[in-house]
């Protein structure tokens, strides 16, 4: 008797545990780290492998509702992808809501529990690209031309939208001159155009620029250096 107990209990520890040559246990299956990332308003759920080993076979299945309602939505382009992300821009479109989603595993003919992201708010949590920088010397001074990023939808006559219908956006443009490598800030407003009055002559600069959005205290990164001479 003492051997039997002996052996039922060892299979009930492998059960649970997942031991090697076990199928896992449906809580080892579940994704981790379910969550959104917004950047410019492309909302993009992403999550983790469960703490199970299952090989390449895996596939998920993504629901979403938003914030109050009951019934969840299946997302038909995620419903059995073998990715790790799913696009969920097109489904979260009202940016002031708050939405919630949720995702599940299946390998081998199992399935794990659905795994819920924390309650995400696009208007609050999108991350801004930097602005687009465009440069032209004109008698000895540089205009500093700058674009907000566009969003990844478009008006019902195709033109692109920025994001500056959405946020009050300030622009911040740096000088780095070549000889000191000092930085320094020559321009912050909403209008997309500065002006960099000529410098030393024939000397050397680099013009970088960011975004900030008061609203959310937050700032972009830096854009790529635009570096110029001057004659």
């Amino acid at each position: 008797m003492k051997r039997k107990h002996c052996f039922l209990g060892i299979l009930v520890s492998l059960l649970l545990t997942g031991g090697e040559g076990i199928l896992p246990a449906r809580d080892s299956l579940k994704p981790q780290k379910v969550q959104f990332q917004s950047r410019n308003f492309q909302n993009i759920l992403q999550w983790q492998h469960g703490k199970a080993l299952t090989g390449n076979n895996s596939t998920y299945f993504v629901q979403y509702k938003m914030y109050g309602q009951r019934q969840w939505q299946n997302k038909e382009d995620c419903w059995g992808t073998p990715e790790l992300f799913c696009d969920l821009t097109n489904e979260t479109l009202n940016l002031q809501e708050p939405y919630y989603a949720r995702v599940r595993m299946a390998s081998a003919g199992r399935y794990s529990d659905w795994s819920l992201s924390p309650r995400f708010f696009p208007w609050w949590e999108m991350k801004i690209d930097p602005p687009v920088v465009n440069i032209t010397q004109i008698n000895g001074s540089s205009w500093v031309v700058l674009h907000a990023p566009h969003l990844p939808y478009k008006e019902q006559k195709g033109k692109n939208i920025s994001m500056e219908n959405y946020y009050n956006i300030l622009y911040r443009v740096f000088i780095i001159k070549n000889s000191l490598g000092k930085e320094q800030q020559v321009y912050e407003g909403a209008n997309g155009v500065a002006e960099i009055e000529a410098l030393t002559p024939h000397s050397g600069y680099c013009v970088v620029a960011e975004i900030y959005l008061p609203l959310l205290d937050r700032r972009s990164q830096r854009s790529k250096e635009r570096c110029v001479g001057t004659p």
